[in-house]
């Protein structure tokens, strides 16, 4: 059993290493083909924008018992997409990238799901939370040294090389999923869960977590989309931010196992209160240290924070839920994080064409205050299936 976890998490590493090894190229490479800033824009935000959508389609047939199909499917559409970005550089066409970058963002919907919900149904009993950690630590390695391998490698060999690399990655995921596909089979359900309905998402701990998962989208979205904003008008390099995002990214990496296990030993609510509270503490301490060196010590706080908080709402929201919907239920509860980015970068971008960059961050620094006052109504009801 184990043996399959730790497949699924390679599965889930590879995946996403050829998803973030592309994160640092999409722009510079969609200038490069002559893209203007909006549709420069426009690319860059049709892999999220598809993803949300194919995520439910992506909980459905995980739920119709083809999860490792899912995530098979998932990394074939990234080595599709990768061709398709080989093709868009030999005829330098922006429209051939962005049908590639939307193919990758239907892989995303697909994939992402099952993931979530095998790693739970995979998890030995009484340790979901620290299985969601180690997963939650895959995704996180793969966002700290995909960037910079795929911009050491385009910035050597070109950026046909970083799109062969991405495409390596998703065959080394693809890989891994057919290994633990071969020793699993398919997930099979408990028979009092195969009239599971849709309807059974209705939860309270669910619908908090999901919420709660929103609101420090919300405000994540606000700091990664403006305070690199604000280093660029006060003419900082684009290395500031970077530096930022990777120690967030390595005290995220270096708290998950903790956050899981903790939810496994005294419940999630208790682990998210604290990991939302270190956000929150982390965001009111940038409405005043915005700039480095003081703002390291933002991101470190806030990494800690998110990485103890993300297990703790995943175990939250889909431990108790039967399996049978729980693949669907890891679609809508990500679809949250997808909303919550989108509704900060549109919200938050009025707010900062009103009042500056610098008027982003004290909205941002209340919004984690809503999430934690959202993950305690479980507690507040005294819902049973928390306690």
């Amino acid at each position: 059993m184990l043996r399959d976890l730790w497949f699924l998490n390679f599965s889930t590493l590879f995946f996403f290493l050829g998803i973030s090894v592309l994160n640092p190229l999409i722009s510079p490479y969609a200038i490069t083909l002559g893209a203007e800033p909006f549709l420069v824009g426009l690319v860059a935000g049709v892999t999220s924008g598809v993803s949300l959508v194919s995520k439910l389609f992506g909980g459905y047939i995980g739920d119709r018992g083809y999860r490792f199909h899912a995530m098979f499917l998932g990394n074939i559409l990234g080595i599709i997409s990768g061709v398709f970005y080989i093709i868009s550089a030999m005829f330098h066409s922006i429209f051939i990238f962005a049908i590639g970058r939307a193919i990758h963002g239907v892989g995303m919907g697909i994939f992402f799901p099952s993931s979530l919900s095998s790693a739970v149904d995979l998890a030995p009993k009484g340790r979901v939370g620290e299985a969601l950690g180690w997963r939650g630590m895959m995704f996180s390695l793969g966002n700290i040294i995909g960037p910079g391998i795929g911009g050491f490698v385009s910035d050597r060999f070109g950026f046909v090389s970083a799109f062969l690399l991405a495409i390596l990655f998703s065959i080394i995921g693809a890989i891994f999923v057919l290994a633990v596909w071969r020793e699993v089979g398919e997930i099979k359900f408990e028979k009092r869960e195969e009239r599971s309905g849709y309807r059974e998402l209705i939860r309270v701990f669910f619908i908090t977590a999901c919420l709660s998962l929103f609101f420090i989208s919300v405000a994540y979205s606000g700091v990664v989309t403006f305070l690199p904003a604000l280093y660029k008008v006060s003419g900082l390099g684009q290395g500031i931010f970077g530096l930022y995002m990777m120690i967030m990214g390595v005290s995220s990496f270096l708290t998950r196992v903790v956050g899981g296990r903790s939810a496994d030993r005294f419940g999630p609510i208790p682990v998210a209160r604290i990991g939302v509270g270190m956000i929150l503490i982390s965001y009111a301490l940038l409405v005043k240290f915005k700039f480095p060196p003081h703002s390291y010590l933002v991101a470190f706080i806030s990494g800690a924070g998110f990485g103890l908080t993300y297990p703790a709402l995943q175990y939250m929201a889909l431990a108790k839920l039967p399996g049978r919907i729980r693949t669907m239920g890891s679609s809508i509860y990500t679809m949250f994080f997808d909303l919550g980015m989108l509704s900060g970068q549109v919200g938050l971008g009025y707010v900062a064409q009103l009042s500056g960059y610098e008027g982003v961050f004290p909205v941002v620094a209340l919004l984690p205050l809503l999430s934690l006052l959202i993950v305690n109504i479980p507690v507040i009801w005294r819902d049973k299936n928390e306690n």
